[in-house]
């Protein structure tokens, strides 16, 4: 990882073409109307900086690792000391890999829609046999955190903290529930990519794409930034906590909710309860996705969150970078 001097040396000549200019300032973070990780609704401050007008595509990925030879974490063999009682045949390089189910499932099992893939990587979204040939300008998927980190290092760039990304994915509507408003019109009107229907086995393609949709494919929201909702997860470089209220504050920095730039720096409070043997800590992905439905997982709003371990692969998680001002 290069020095700081080198990182800011890099940033100023960063190529902003591609890239928006966030004013900065004052906003109601989270929600109270849908998931409890969501609360409480806060007032928090931000400074201005720059964000990708798109999420990163598999042809800028693409040059990265030409350039660099970079190697992402799907495409390296498992560590046996991370998987406790995985059998050795089974740590071998892949990705999660949605499949879509033949009828209703139960919700509370998520191995019902995803499956280890191996040989599956940015390059072979879907496994060895499937390609990201003529889909330059889709989101690169499969990005564990360490992959997204390297390339906007690379690019000269740096990942958004959860409070800068929902900031921006707001686009100067203050407290509405979706990007473009209060009202949920996929199913009338389709504003972004997601999963219409009953989830994981029914699709009605009222947005016109099964899996993920090339970026720019949707209006942008109110400071021009394309697929804040649907598409891809993004990540932010935020560690997961439950809920960001007084509980989290010993995770953070010396700020409270109420102040500039908050942020989660520890990761102590990132791991998952419910697989206390896995000891890989999460950092908070935004945005939703392709596979978000109002039956299973309404996360297609800005308030909306969701913990990601750090060392994993799927294919409904991208990258988009911010360069700070």
């Amino acid at each position: 990882m290069p020095e700081i001097k080198e990182k800011k040396d890099r940033k100023k000549i960063t190529d902003l073409s591609d890239m928006v200019k966030i004013p900065g300032g004052t906003f109601l973070m989270g929600s109270d109307k849908f998931y409890p990780e969501e609360m409480p609704i806060r007032k928090v401050t931000v400074d201005g900086f720059y964000m990708d007008k798109y999420e990163v595509t598999n042809e800028q990925f693409g040059r990265f690792v030409e350039e660099t030879g970079y190697i992402t974490v799907a495409e390296r063999p498992l560590i046996a000391a991370d998987y406790p009682g995985v059998p050795e045949e089974n740590l071998i390089p892949g990705a999660l890999v949605f499949q879509k189910s033949e009828g209703p499932v139960n919700l509370g099992n998520y191995f019902n829609w995803w499956r280890w893939q191996p040989g599956a990587n940015w390059k072979h979204p879907r496994g060895p046999g499937s390609s990201i040939e003529s889909r330059g300008k889709y989101p690169v998927v499969h990005v564990a955190y360490e992959d997204a980190e390297a390339y906007a290092d690379w690019a000269g760039k740096e990942l958004p903290t959860e409070a800068e990304w929902e900031f921006a994915a707001r686009g100067g509507l203050e407290g509405k529930n979706f990007i473009w408003g209060d009202e949920d019109v996929q199913f009338t009107k389709p504003q972004a990519n997601t999963w219409q229907g009953e989830f994981p086995w029914q699709n009605l393609l009222l947005d016109e794409y099964e899996g993920t949709s090339p970026v720019g494919s949707f209006v942008p929201n109110g400071y021009g930034l394309y697929d804040m909702a649907g598409n891809v997860w993004e990540w932010t470089c935020d560690w997961y906590v439950s809920s960001l209220d007084e509980s989290a504050e010993k995770f953070k920095t010396c700020c409270t909710p109420n102040e500039k730039n908050p942020r989660v720096i520890s990761p102590d409070g990132s791991y998952d309860q419910c697989q206390p043997d896995i000891k890989i800590p999460r950092k908070v992905v935004k945005g939703g996705s392709h596979l978000c439905a109002p039956n299973y997982c309404l996360r297609y709003r800005p308030a909306a969150r969701q913990p990601q371990m750090i060392d994993t692969g799927m294919t409904h998680i991208g990258i988009r970078c911010i360069v700070r001002s």
